[in-house]
């Protein structure tokens, strides 16, 4: 193998086949072997242009998405990421990194209880015991945000460099990961019994794979994703990225450090003209419409007949992440890969004429939402794209008789 480790292509094709071989069940502890040994020899960036032609060329992104936990196994400490730049404090993915700092070292106190559950349990008392493992999965819970940056923030810039196959895979280990830790505190809530046999099984079966998938993604962030992205973006793509990250939050770390680069440019949110926009039943100024917009209590997002993201509302209380970075963006992109498949029905019916709206109601962090898509026609009936709308009916759901006297809520 070592004739091999100074010609890229030919490194890339043999990564390439052993990952083909895990994928056809060919004796997989001698390959993970092997690729262990080429691993500490290629570089990350290899790694990643790999796994995009592989998709390219064919190989279902969920095989990826299964493939992607074998390969993590042997991927610790053996990428080569010695040559990705350094950041500065308060760049976003110096903000990612100390966020991964503070999820390890919720994770190594978890392992510490796992490995002493037997006697922590007697010392302190099973409630007790549980209760701490529940405060600490809370706080992991966390990470949602973590994530939710990665994929409405990061993403939408990688895929404007043609890298859309890891990011797919990537979002997958994020859905992954959620409903782990989401099965782990459903566990733990229903765990009753204070025997220790329940309790190991617990851990074992619920809360150490949760543990785990948060430990791999860190080391795929780390190892593969960061250094990718610190080659691809300039310095404008980063600071629009920090100037949005606001919007979504931290995970269990609060940045002290503003970051502004040099030789970037302020980009207005809006235009602060007042131009007329005249309509056959009336007419708005910017300044007007753009109120108008954000004050209707509804989130509206407008995906034209391309499937781009074009436009979305910005009122005070959002109920789902949108940053300006997704402007422009396939809306497939938009969604965890699991309901890409019910955005292609909705907008292929659209575009059919066979419906013209899709309505869904969910229940979430305890609020009533309803969400309802809309095909947008003009008066020849020609599809001009799809809108969104979503709201909270919580409050409204529960009004009961009538209000005729006047009654103000704030």
């Amino acid at each position: 193998m070592s004739e091999l480790i100074n010609n890229s292509k030919e490194r890339k094709e043999l990564l390439k086949h052993m990952i083909l071989q895990l994928h056809e069940g060919v004796a997989p502890e001698d390959v993970k072997k092997r690729l262990a040994e080429l691993m500490s020899k290629i570089p990350y960036g290899e790694v990643v242009e790999v796994e995009q032609e592989l998709i390219s060329e064919g190989l279902p992104e969920t095989e990826v998405l299964r493939l992607c936990d074998i390969h993590t196994q042997v991927l610790e400490d053996k990428i080569d990421t010695t040559g990705s730049k350094p950041v500065p404090p308060g760049h976003p993915v110096d903000t990612f990194r100390k966020e991964n700092r503070e999820l390890e070292a919720v994770v190594t106190r978890l392992h510490e209880l796992f490995s002493k559950s037997a006697e922590m349990a007697q010392s302190i008392g099973f409630e007790a015991y549980l209760n701490r493992l529940r405060a600490l999965f809370n706080s992991l819970m966390d990470v949602d945000k973590h994530y939710r940056r990665k994929e409405n923030l990061l993403f939408p810039f990688l895929e404007r460099y043609g890298i859309t196959g890891p990011p797919t895979v990537m979002w997958g280990k994020h859905d992954e990961t959620r409903a782990l830790l989401k099965s782990a505190i459903e566990n733990l809530n229903t765990l009753s019994s204070p025997s220790s046999e329940m309790v190991q099984s617990a851990i074992e079966n619920h809360l150490l794979p949760a543990t785990e998938a948060i430990k791999g993604m860190i080391l795929k962030e780390e190892e593969i994703l960061f250094p990718m992205t610190l080659d691809k973006l300039t310095e404008q793509d980063w600071y629009d990225i920090y100037r949005q990250t606001n919007e979504i939050g931290y995970c269990l770390y609060d940045p002290k450090v503003e970051w502004r680069p040099e030789n970037v440019v302020e980009v207005s949110a809006h235009s602060a003209e007042n131009d007329v926009l005249r309509l056959p039943s009336g007419h708005f100024t910017t300044e007007e419409i753009l109120a108008l917009l954000n004050t209707v209590p509804i989130d509206m997002t407008f995906v034209d007949r391309n499937d781009k993201v074009k436009y979305f509302s910005q009122g005070k209380e959002r109920i789902f992440d949108r940053n300006r970075a997704i402007l422009g963006r396939d809306v497939r992109m938009c969604h965890p890969p699991s309901s890409v498949h019910i955005v292609d029905k909705i907008l292929t019916d659209f575009k059919a004429g066979k419906q013209d709206s899709a309505a869904f109601w969910i229940q979430m962090q305890g609020k009533f939402i309803h969400i309802e898509y809309f095909a947008l026609r003009n008066e020849k009936g020609e599809y001009l794209g799809t809108l969104e709308v979503s709201q909270d009916l919580t409050a409204k759901r529960a009004l009961e008789g009538e209000q005729r006297i006047l009654s103000y809520d704030k």
